[in-house]
């Protein structure tokens, strides 16, 4: 996607529409080049009932990160079909409800800011006008904080800032290529969560009982409980709660 992002305050208004009415309907869910964050794969996997390592291995691939340095998933994507998701129809997504954090916020891009004088951290949002999406014509009225609900963004921007603070600190503390083990306990446990779940399990990655006992029981504690471990391993201390 392209587009000279225009910054816009939360509850600022824009104009946006999507569906199959619109000529461009499916045109983007091609030529991807699409991260994908844990909360991403889980949901995903879950929703194709198949383990993570599995959804991995058939659906995205791993590379480095040019400005990070980490591993980074994206989508295969079909070659013969214009670089198309996987998972795109001629009736659109066919994992909608589960549909990544960055298909639901387009037309919208969303950072954070951390403050120096104080350490809160603020989001900012832009809207991101593609000129191959008809979208802004004749559209519905939005604030980002009403496409932020609409999208079911709000479980995703909680999780997914976990992983945006592990990137933060990487850049700050640890510059470069991660490498070795390091780099193969970062993909476990921000992404092959069922195989660290199974590493929970035999004992292989230890937690205090009741933590173990959420983590084989409940997602969202498998989540939390794999960033706080990568992040105690990579930088000494877990995430205050």
């Amino acid at each position: 996607m392209s587009g000279e992002p225009q910054f816009i305050g939360i509850d600022e208004s824009f104009t946006f529409a999507c569906g199959s009415h619109k000529g461009c309907f499916n045109q983007c869910c091609c030529d991807l080049n699409q991260f994908l964050y844990p909360y991403d794969i889980l949901r995903l996997s879950r929703a194709l009932k198949i383990p993570t390592g599995e959804f991995l291995d058939t659906y995205t691939f791993i590379y480095t990160g040019d400005s990070t340095g980490l591993p980074v998933v994206s989508f295969k994507t079909s070659t013969r079909d214009h670089n198309a998701c996987p998972f795109v129809t001629d009736q659109g997504c066919s994992v909608y409800e589960d549909r990544p954090a960055s298909c639901r916020i387009f037309p919208l891009a969303r950072a954070l800011a951390r403050s120096r004088e104080d350490g809160s951290v603020n989001e900012y949002y832009a809207v991101i006008e593609d000129p191959i999406c008809e979208g802004f014509v004749g559209g519905e009225l939005w604030t980002p904080r009403r496409w932020v609900e609409n999208q079911g963004l709000v479980p995703y921007n909680e999780r997914n800032d976990l992983m945006i603070e592990l990137i933060s600190l990487k850049q700050q503390l640890m510059p470069g290529r991660l490498e070795g083990d390091d780099r193969k306990a970062f993909e476990l446990a921000c992404y092959d969560l069922d195989a660290f779940r199974a590493q929970v399990a035999d004992g292989s990655i230890t937690f205090d009982a009741d933590q173990k006992k959420a983590i084989m029981e409940d997602d969202d504690a498998l989540l939390h409980g794999a960033m706080d471990w990568i992040r105690e391993r990579l930088f000494g201390s877990r995430r205050a709660s």
